[in-house]
């Protein structure tokens, strides 16, 4: 599946955005789908959630407007992350956490329940994840956002999509156990993605029978596969 897929449509309608990600391989397909919509207005670094200190010194302090996470908080130490990054954004600014719903294999349909088991024998294990996507995970983000002091809001929207075969297997990988989340303090430094390198390409969610997105006021949030707006 092509990057970009919330980074190009908001770079349309801001001043300059960043566009952060973990997988180099990632970064190059982005920077491929912003060439080929003439977009020039997006920078693309190569990094994680861990790495807001480098991100912060990069971008100088209060200078960020938004700052977006497209399904990737349950990748990120987000306990950690949030109260690091009201230095980040400028006053008024704010943060957009989104997520897609049930994952493909837990949906309510004879369909999901025959997938879901046909990827567990596959695996030879229980899958269990749901990508934060779940009540409890959500509570967890909402309480941990105001926690760190930001006056959360959520908007929920319903809609029907049609995939195609690549489309599918991206939504199925991306949301299959991946690596573990790097511990807190092992950041890498924050550099522009150049030449593609060898890497596992995750393909992020995309069409689902609900999107979720909580929206937090007053100063946001960073991290993995997330976008900056200034």
């Amino acid at each position: 599946m092509r990057t970009g897929q919330l980074t190009l449509p908001i770079a349309t309608r801001v001043r300059a955005i960043a566009g952060v990600d973990p997988e180099p391989d990632m970064l190059v397909r982005a920077r491929r789908a912003a060439a080929e919509q003439g977009i020039a207005n997006v920078s693309w670094l190569l990094g994680a959630d861990t790495d807001i200190p480098a991100l912060a010194a990069l971008l100088g302090d209060r200078h960020v407007g938004v700052v977006t996470i497209g399904q990737a908080l349950h990748s990120m130490h987000y306990g950690e992350l949030f109260p690091k990054l009201v230095s980040l954004l400028r006053p008024g600014g704010g943060a957009a956490v989104i997520t897609n719903g049930t994952p493909l294999r837990l949906q309510d349909s004879t369909w999901s329940r025959a997938l879901h088991g046909l990827l567990e024998k596959w695996l030879g294990k229980k899958l269990t994840r749901t990508c934060g996507t779940d009540e409890a995970s959500q509570r967890r983000y909402r309480d941990t956002l105001t926690a760190a002091g930001f006056d959360v809001t959520e908007t929920r929207i319903e809609y029907t999509d049609e995939l195609d075969l690549q489309q599918l297997t991206g939504c199925l990988y991306s949301a299959l156990p991946g690596p573990p989340a790097a511990p807190a303090g092992s950041a890498t430094a924050v550099r522009r993605a150049g030449s593609p390198r060898p890497g596992t390409a995750y393909g992020t969610h995309r069409a689902r029978p609900r999107d979720d997105a909580a929206r937090a006021g007053r100063t946001g949030a960073a991290g993995r596969r997330s976008l900056v707006g200034y």
